[in-house]
């Protein structure tokens, strides 16, 4: 019996479209048995058999800047003096600090208050009895302040930049704060400490437990703020020091605290 052209076209396709199927059978085998000879030996299921460690590491680092914050603060009966006043007194503190080195960057603004002053006038004169003034308050003036914060980056500097401060006529001086420009760079080196002894701690548990380590499953960290050394005055005189206090650096020390938890066989 002849087959037409039409069958002999159709039959083609047939075994074409077979051809294909058989291909991409073949190939869903080939990449379930690769599957299978990777995680020979790992469990079907997420690692329960697993231990967790911790480890606490600190890092001491020489400070690179310093922070001092100043005050201004002048009181008037308009509110226009007493801000033509502080804008002054700022403007000399300021220009000063500029003098001695300090960047425009590291120089900046904290705070600008304006806050009425008020007065509780007593109807009553000396010797008389009183009920409990409940009269409404009387403003009296108004105090602006301003407060500043100055980054020092050469650390020599900051005696004398206290020094000078104080004969600026500022009500009150805060710091110096002493860190690291880039904080993260003494985290790091303490998560690096912390990191090391909860390593040596698993393999000793490893070697205890006569279990090998496996992948880390889990990671977690938490970091402590750093001890800076503190030089403060609050309204305090400087204009009457002899001479430029004396303001050791010293060191910051940064600490961390890592968990990591292991799979074992």
């Amino acid at each position: 019996m002849n087959n037409s052209p039409h069958d002999l076209s159709g039959n083609y396709g047939v075994r074409i479209a077979l051809i294909g199927v058989l291909a991409i059978l073949a190939l869903f085998l080939l990449a379930q048995t690769m599957s299978i000879v990777q995680n020979f030996g790992r469990p079907a299921h997420s690692a329960t058999d697993t231990i967790t460690v911790t480890g606490s590491g600190q890092a001491s680092m020489a400070p690179d800047v310093a922070r001092v914050s100043f005050t201004v603060e002048n009181t008037a009966s308009a509110v226009s003096d007493a801000q033509a006043a502080t804008t002054k007194q700022a403007n000399s503190a300021i220009g000063f600090v500029k003098e001695q080195g300090i960047l425009d960057k590291d120089v900046k603004t904290l705070s600008y208050d304006i806050s009425p002053q008020y007065a509780y006038p007593n109807p009553c004169g000396p010797g008389m009895m009183c009920p409990a003034y409940g009269g409404a308050p009387k403003i009296t003036g108004y105090r602006v302040a301003e407060t500043v914060q100055i980054t020092i980056r050469d650390l020599s500097r900051v005696g004398a930049l206290l020094e000078g401060l104080g004969k600026q006529g500022v009500q009150n001086v805060s710091g110096p704060a002493f860190s690291l420009d880039d904080a993260t760079s003494g985290y790091d080196a303490a998560r690096a400490d912390a990191i090391n002894k909860a390593r040596e701690q698993a393999a000793l548990l490893a070697k205890q437990l006569d279990v090998s380590l496996g992948k880390i499953v889990n990671f977690s960290e938490s970091s402590g703020n750093p001890y800076p050394v503190l030089y403060g005055a609050r309204t305090a005189d400087f204009s009457a020091a002899p001479m430029a206090p004396n303001v050791p650096v010293g060191e910051n020390t940064y600490n961390a605290s890592v968990s990591i938890t292991y799979e074992i066989r």
